[in-house]
C-alpha cells in the first residue's frame, strides 16, 4: 500500500471512529497516538543501531538508571518497555486505557532535561483528553485500542519513511481542518498557500548555509515545514535550518511540536514556545538569572506566518515597544501588529511573507500611517491577492505580503491571482502551475499584463498609499462591445478582429483566408471555420513545431526515470524535468509553458508514488501483485476481504493491453456483442403493438422491459412454430436472453483467466519488459496530454472567430424583417378569430397596429 492509500484508508477509518467527537478534537487523539509510536520506535530504531537484541528491550525499566540514561542521551526522552507502542499492540484484548495513562506520566518524568523545551508537556492534550473516549474505562479502552491498530501500520522505522510519516500526518491534518469549519484557520493554513510562501522564501535564501526561520502563529506547524523543506531542496542540507515556533493555544502548540519532531528535524534545531506572540515577545535571555551569559535577540533570515485575521489585542503602553516604531494597529484589528512583529525579528538581509485579510491594503487610520511607513521605508516587496475561499473555515479575499528588512528598490510588485485556480469541493485551491506563475513574476519582478505590475512609489504616493490591487491590476475580462455601423450592415468589425492579434502574428496567412476585406468591415463567409483553421499552413507548422520541440522528452524521461527507477530522487528530478519542459516551449508562440507545466506535475502525482515504492523496495516490486482489498458488508458489519489481485506498481489492463492484447480484444469483443444484444432486444420491444404489449405477462407494466421468467413460459407455450410477427418476437428475444447469457458466463471466465494469466506475466516481466510498461504508464500519458496542447489552443481560437461571426450575422435589418413577417403572421390569425362586438373593435384595432387592413 502506497502512502496515499494508507493515508486514505486511515483517514476513513478514523472519520467513522470519532463518532460524535468533533473533529477538531479528535484529530488531537489520533495525531497524539501518531507521534507516540513514532517515538516509541524512534527509540526501537536506536537501540538495535547500537545491538540491542529482542531479548534486550525487557531490560528498559526505570530501574536501570544506565540505561535510561543512554536512551535518554540518544532520544532525548525515555520508554520503558511495558509502554512501548509495539507492547501496547501485542496486549490485544488486555489493553487498558490505564497504560497510556501510565505511559503518558512516566514520559513526563523520563525526559531528558537539555530536552525540556522540545518535549515537555507535549501529551498535555492527549492525556487531558483521554476521558472523552467513552463514558467508561472499558469504552475508553475499547476507543484507544482502536486507534492503535488503526495506525500500527503506519512506516516509521527508518529515515525514508519520515516522508511517508509527514505526509500521512499532513494528509490528516488537511482532512481534520476540512471538517472543522471556523476553528480550521487555528492551526491549518491550506498546503498550496504553504508552498506558494515557502518557493518565494527559499528563492531568496538559496545558497546560505546556516538558516533560522521563525513562524510567530505556527499552527500545526505545517508552513515552518514547507519552509524548511523548499530551502533544503536548495542547499541540500536540512540539518542547516533552525526553525523557532511560538503558539498561543497549548493543544495547537503541542501540535507543531509533534510535527517538527516527526519530520526528522533534529531536536536541537527546534525552539518552541507557547506564548501570546503580541504580548509576550520571544525573549532576549533564557532565564533571569543567567540574563547576562544567555542575552540573545531573535533575529532570523525568514518569518513566515498566517495568524488570525482582525483579532482584538491590547495596544496599551506598546509605543515603547521597539516592534512597533512604525505605528500602533488599532484594538480591534491586530493585522499590523502581527505584521510589524514579524518585521522586527528579520535580519537585515532577510525575508518574510505573511497571509492578512485585503483590508490591510486599504484601511485607514492607525492602519494607513503603519502602511505609509512601511512602503516609504522600502519594506514592501510584493503583494499577491489570492482566490476568495480558499482557507478552511472562512470565504473571505486574502493576501500574501512579501517584506524585505532592506531593500534598495522603491517600487512595489502587485500580483492579482484571484483568478487563478480550480474549484476543489466547497474550496477553491491554487494549481502547482499557479503557484509557479506567481513564484516567477515575484522571484524576476516582472509585470505580465492582467496578472501583475511594478508600481512605483510615486504612484502610490499620488493614491494616498492606497495599495487595493484592482488600483493598480485590472485582471477582468474585457467588456463586451457592439459596433454599431457592423449590426447595421453586416459584417465583422476590423477592431474586434485585430483583438485576435496573438494568432495572426502566429499564423500570418491564417487572416486571409477567413476574411474578405470589405471596406469599412471584414466579411467571413466560409460555414466551417474549423476545417479552414485546420488546413491552413501557418496553423500545420504550429502543430508541427510544437511536436518538434517536445520530441526529445520521451527520450529523456527514460533515461530519467525508466533506467534506474528505485535510484531516482522524485523531487529534484520533477524540479529539474520541469525546468526543461520550460525550455523546450518557451519560443513556442501561443502554448503557455504553465499549461505544460500543469500536465507534468498532474502525470508526476502517479509518478512520484511508484518511485517511492520502486525507491524504498527495488526494481522487483514492479514484478509485485497484491491482494485487492476491498470492503463488503457481513453480518451487518463492514469486512475487509479479498478481491483479486491488482499490481503494485504497474496496472492490471496496462498490463493486459500491452502484453495480453489477444486474451483482452477477444473479452471485449464478447462485451460489445452483449451490448449490441441489449440493443437488439429494445429494438424488438419498440417494434411491438401496444395492445400485445398489454395483453402479455412477458412484458413488464410500463411496456419497456421483458419479465424473464414469464418470456422462458410464453416462448415454450409458442413451440417451434409462431403464428404472428408478436409471437416471433419474442422467440427472437429469447434466443437473444440465452446468447447474452452465454457470453456473459464466457466473460466471467475469460476474465478469472485473464487475471490469473496477468499475475502470470507481471511476475515472469524480464527488466526490458518492466521498463518497457513502466514508460507506458509514466511517459506516454504525459506525452500525449503535452501533445494536446495546441489542439486545444486551436479550439479556443475557433471558439472566438465562430463567435465574432455569429455576433454580427444578423443586421438590424434582418431583424426588423423578422418583426415585420411575425406582425404580418400575426394580424393574418386575428383575422380567424370571432367574438362580440366589444372583441372584435378591440381585435381591429390591434390589427391596424400591426399593420393589418
Amino acid at each position: 500500500m502506497n502512502k496515499q492509500q494508507l493515508a486514505s484508508k486511515i483517514w476513513e477509518s478514523a472519520n467513522k471512529m470519532r463518532s460524535k467527537i468533533e473533529a477538531n478534537e479528535y484529530k488531537d487523539y489520533i495525531l497524539g497516538f501518531i507521534f507516540y509510536k513514532f517515538l516509541s520506535e524512534n527509540e526501537l530504531m536506536r537501540l538495535k543501531d547500537t545491538d540491542f537484541t529482542e531479548d534486550d528491550l525487557l531490560l528498559l525499566t526505570e530501574d536501570n538508571p544506565d540505561i535510561v540514561e543512554g536512551v535518554q542521551d540518544e532520544c532525548g526522552y525515555f520508554i520503558s518497555y511495558d509502554n512501548l507502542f509495539s507492547t501496547w499492540v501485542k496486549k490485544g484484548n488486555d489493553f487498558e486505557i490505564s497504560n497510556v495513562r501510565d505511559a503518558l506520566s512516566a514520559f513526563s518524568r523520563n525526559i531528558n532535561p537539555a530536552r525540556k523545551r522540545v518535549f515537555d508537556g507535549i501529551f498535555d492534550t492527549l492525556q487531558t483528553g483521554l476521558s472523552k473516549l467513552g463514558t467508561d474505562a472499558r469504552s475508553q479502552s475499547k476507543a484507544a485500542r482502536d486507534l492503535i491498530y488503526l495506525i500500527k501500520d503506519i512506516p516509521m522505522d527508518s529515515r525514508q519513511d519520515y516522508d511517508v510519516l509527514g505526509f500521512i500526518y499532513e494528509y490528516l491534518i488537511s482532512n481534520f481542518a476540512a471538517n472543522a469549519g471556523k476553528k480550521a484557520g487555528e492551526f491549518y493554513t491550506p498546503s498550496e498557500v504553504s508552498q506558494l510562501m515557502s518557493e518565494i522564501v527559499a528563492w531568496h535564501l538559496q545558497g546560505r548555509e546556516q538558516i533560522k526561520i521563525y513562524d510567530p502563529t505556527s499552527g500545526s506547524g505545517s508552513l515552518l515545514i514547507h519552509i524548511g523543506q523548499s530551502v533544503a531542496r536548495r542547499n541540500g542540507n536540512p540539518n542547516s535550518i533552525m526553525y523557532y515556533a511560538q503558539e498561543l493555544k497549548e493543544n495547537t502548540y503541542n501540535l507543531t511540536r509533534m510535527n517538527l519532531v516527526m519530520r526528522g528535524i533534529l531536536p536541537d534545531n527546534i525552539v518552541a514556545r507557547n506564548g501570546d506572540t503580541l504580548e509576550d515577545d520571544w525573549p532576549w535571555f533564557d532565564t533571569l538569572e543567567n540574563k547576562e551569559e544567555t542575552y540573545d535577540p531573535l533575529f532570523v533570515d525568514a518569518v513566515v506566518s498566517n495568524p488570525p485575521y482582525s483579532q482584538n489585542w491590547d495596544p496599551t503602553d506598546k509605543e515603547i515597544d521597539p516592534r512597533f516604531s512604525y505605528g500602533i494597529a488599532p484594538k480591534s484589528k491586530a493585522d499590523y501588529a502581527f505584521l510589524l512583529h514579524d518585521l522586527y525579528h528579520l535580519r537585515a538581509d532577510g525575508i518574510m511573507t505573511i497571509v492578512l485579510p485585503h483590508g490591510v491594503l486599504f484601511r485607514g487610520g492607525e492602519e494607513g500611517q503603519i502602511r505609509k511607513n512601511l512602503i516609504e521605508n522600502r519594506h514592501i516587496q510584493a503583494i499577491i491577492g489570492l482566490p476568495a475561499n480558499i482557507f478552511f473555515g472562512t470565504g473571505i479575499p486574502t493576501i500574501v505580503m512579501v517584506l524585505r528588512k532592506k531593500r534598495d528598490d522603491d517600487r512595489v510588485l502587485i500580483v492579482d491571482a484571484s483568478k487563478h485556480f480550480i474549484k476543489d469541493g466547497k474550496n477553491n485551491k491554487l494549481q502547482a502551475s499557479d503557484i509557479k506563475r506567481i513564484v516567477d513574476v515575484v522571484s524576476n519582478n516582472r509585470t505580465v499584463p492582467k496578472f501583475s505590475r511594478l508600481v512605483s512609489i510615486d504612484e502610490i504616493r499620488a493614491n494616498d498609499y492606497n495599495l487595493n490591487i484592482p488600483r493598480y491590476v485590472d485582471s477582468s475580462e474585457n467588456a463586451e462591445t457592439w459596433d454599431v455601423y457592423a449590426s447595421m450592415f453586416g459584417g465583422v468589425p476590423k477592431s474586434e478582429v485585430e483583438q485576435l492579434g496573438e494568432y495572426w502574428n502566429a499564423w500570418p496567412s491564417l487572416k486571409a483566408e477567413l476574411f474578405r476585406d470589405n471596406g469599412a468591415c471584414y466579411a467571413c463567409n466560409h460555414d466551417d471555420i474549423a476545417t479552414v483553421v485546420r488546413n491552413n499552413a501557418d496553423v500545420q507548422a504550429f502543430i508541427a513545431s510544437y511536436g518538434q520541440a517536445i520530441s526529445n522528452l520521451p527520450a529523456d524521461l527514460r533515461s530519467r526515470l525508466v533506467e534506474h527507477p528505485e535510484q531516482v530522487d522524485a523531487l529534484g528530478q520533477e524540479t529539474a524535468i520541469g525546468e526543461e519542459l520550460d525550455a523546450m516551449v518557451a519560443d513556442t508562440a501561443l502554448i503557455d509553458p504553465y499549461d505544460a507545466y500543469q500536465k507534468l506535475d498532474d502525470a508526476w502525482g502517479g509518478i512520484s508514488i511508484d518511485l517511492e515504492v520502486l525507491g524504498s523496495e527495488g526494481f522487483d516490486a514492479v514484478r509485485a501483485v497484491d491482494p485487492n482489498m476491498v470492503i463488503k458488508k457481513k453480518g451487518g458489519k463492514d469486512v475487509e476481504v479479498q478481491d483479486g489481485w491488482i499490481g503494485r506498481v504497474l496496472p492490471f489492463d496496462l498490463v493486459q493491453r500491452e502484453l495480453l492484447h489477444d486474451d483482452l480484444a477477444s473479452i471485449e469483443a464478447d462485451e460489445r456483442r452483449v451490448q449490441d444484444i441489449d440493443s437488439e432486444i429494445e429494438t424488438i420491444l419498440e417494434g411491438f403493438d401496444e395492445d400485445d404489449k398489454q395483453n402479455s405477462d412477458a412484458i413488464n407494466q410500463d411496456g419497456d422491459a421483458f419479465v424473464a421468467a414469464e418470456l422462458k413460459k410464453a416462448v415454450k407455450a409458442i413451440g417451434k412454430n409462431p403464428a404472428s410477427d408478436f409471437e416471433r418476437g419474442l422467440v427472437q428475444a429469447q434466443k437473444l436472453f440465452d446468447e447474452s447469457k452465454k457470453l456473459k458466463s464466457g466473460i466471467k471466465t475469460k476474465r478469472s483467466a485473464l487475471e490469473e494469466k496477468t499475475c502470470d506475466a507481471i511476475k515472469a516481466l524480464s527488466d526490458d519488459e518492466a521498463r518497457r510498461l513502466l514508460e507506458a504508464k509514466w511517459i506516454t500519458p504525459l506525452q500525449k496530454q503535452l501533445e494536446a496542447l495546441p489542439n486545444a489552443v486551436i479550439d479556443e481560437f475557433i471558439g472566438k472567430v465562430n463567435a465574432l461571426k455569429n455576433k454580427y450575422a444578423t443586421t438590424y435589418a434582418d431583424v426588423c424583417g423578422q418583426i415585420d413577417e411575425a406582425e404580418k403572421e400575426l394580424a393574418g390569425m386575428l383575422g380567424d378569430l370571432t367574438g362580440n362586438a366589444r372583441d372584435m373593435a378591440g381585435l381591429e384595432e390591434l390589427k391596424a397596429l400591426l399593420g393589418g387592413e
